[in-house]
């Protein structure tokens, strides 16, 4: 295996393409840095044919995991395959080559596009209005808090408690934190799904707001969804709907009818646009009531002479430039088009399906601490694997890249020891799912965990301490 940086595989006087150098005089100008701080030598960079740097990199390539090439059952994540269909689209030169600060009259074919994303994503949410400028899920949190924030003080009332269940995204109660709330954890009940009695005796006055993600992130739906939202609301407390799971609900349920009043989405999650790496995603905020006045600005409105922009009369002010993730938000409305309802109810029950699946082929071999039909998702445990075998979470991921497949989100929810949080998705075969399957049950009935421990050894990188990296990380070479 080659395991040489391009430093290393540096030759001294080796070049790639060298184009001759210009005979036109350059014109007399100042330089264009201050004194001092040009290079008064040349860079030492790696010296390879173009064939090396070409070889070097394609290899990189090849040694990582993508979607196109491997399996990702990361609980929460969803990790998805995204048609090239709507690749295109986005790439498409009237999009690409459109400057933001464009006259809306010469945009109104992106603004067509908005307006009718917005209105889509209005439809599948229940909410009456939807900003697309939030930049990710987390922003869009951030976004609705401040929102409901704006929305208690323009009616006087001084409500600074946020609540959140135990088992919620733990961006949930940082952007609660960050948003000047103070955070209240509510434990969940002995099956998963909200406390009530817990859920009441912490409702008052100075409740802004529930933070409820649903389907949860233990996988099952809130059964008491409807009374959890009136009980909030007779309190004054709003309900906001962590959209991070809706790919569980497309065409199935919508979180306005269940009475919540504010939610976020996230296209690189539920609609088709490349998730992890760093971005770019995209959070679009709906409200409905009131709220709507506070979304913030611009938004796109339809009118008399096409699309115009439009800000909410309380509006918070925009909380990114220009206009959102414009790219995300072209594919986003490609998918939905394509499919269209039929196709967006059928993807939430197919990952149901395969969801429900997988936890029928393993539940024997693992602990399953909350039994049930779940929805797109669901939690294992190794507990049981631990106990009589010393086999821990790690150890099982490990052992599925050690198989080829990309491990699932361990140790999350913190509610569930030895968590193991899996997320088929709706675009994987019964094929793949059957030999996730097979290798998580064989591990599951490994002798001792010996061998696991010592995995993965077939990798670019082999088992690396963990402990050691989190505490004294080399960040520099």
């Amino acid at each position: 295996m080659d395991a040489q940086t391009i430093f290393e595989k540096s030759q001294p006087g080796r070049l790639g393409v060298m184009p001759p150098l210009s005979d036109v005089p350059l014109p007399s100008q100042p330089p264009m840095w201050p004194s001092g701080m040009g290079r008064q030598e040349a860079p030492p960079l790696p010296e390879l044919s173009e064939l090396d740097v070409l070889r070097h990199f394609v290899g990189l390539s090849q040694k990582n995991y993508s979607v196109d090439t491997q399996f990702y059952p990361l609980g929460s994540c969803t990790m998805k395959y995204n048609p090239r269909l709507n690749e295109r689209m986005a790439a498409l030169p009237g999009f690409t080559q459109l400057h933001p600060l464009s006259d809306p009259q010469q945009a109104q074919g992106a603004l067509e596009l908005m307006y009718s994303l917005q209105e889509a994503l209005g439809e599948i949410t229940g909410m009456e209005a939807v900003t697309l400028q939030p930049a990710a899920g987390a922003h869009g949190e951030l976004t609705a808090l401040m929102v409901m924030a704006a929305y208690f003080r323009s009616r006087g009332e001084e409500r600074h408690l946020v609540l959140v269940p135990d088992s919620s995204h733990g961006t949930n109660p940082a952007s609660a934190a960050l948003a000047g709330f103070q955070v209240v954890t509510l434990p969940s009940a002995a099956n998963g799904l909200v406390d009530m009695l817990a859920l009441e005796s912490h409702l008052g006055p100075q409740v802004a707001c529930l933070m409820l993600t649903n389907p949860s992130t233990l996988g099952h739906f809130e059964t008491q969804i409807e009374e959890i939202c009136e009980l909030c609301h007779r309190h004054g407390a709003l309900v906001y709907y962590d959209g991070a799971n809706m790919n569980a609900l497309l065409g199935l349920a919508r979180p306005g009818d269940m009475g919540f009043d504010m939610v976020h989405l996230n296209l690189h999650k539920t609609f088709s646009t490349p998730h992890g790496g760093g971005g770019p995603g995209s959070g679009p905020v709906g409200a409905r009531g009131p709220l709507v006045d506070f979304l913030p600005g611009p938004l796109v409105a339809k009118g008399e002479r096409g699309y115009h922009f439009m800000t909410p009369s309380q509006s918070i002010g925009r909380v990114r430039t220009f206009w959102g993730n414009f790219g995300v938000l072209v594919k986003a409305w490609a998918y939905i088009r394509h499919l269209g309802a039929p196709g967006l109810k059928a993807a939430s029950l197919h990952a149901i399906l395969a969801a429900n699946y997988l936890q029928e082929l393993l539940k024997e071999a693992y602990d399953l601490p909350y039994p049930g039909r779940c929805m797109h998702e669901f939690v294992l445990s190794a507990h049981n694997l631990k106990a009589e075998k010393g086999i821990k979470a790690l150890d099982v991921a490990k052992g599925l890249l050690e198989r080829g497949f990309h491990a699932p989100t361990v140790y999350f929810p913190l509610i569930v020891e030895e968590a193991l949080m899996i997320e088929p998705t709706e675009t994987e075969d019964v094929e793949t799912l059957e030999a996730f399957a097979q290798a998580m049950l064989e591990i599951a009935r490994q002798e001792t965990a010996e061998d696991l421990h010592q995995a993965p050894r077939h990798l670019p990188v082999s088992r690396l301490d963990e402990a050691l990296a989190a505490r004294r990380p080399v960040l520099k070479m």
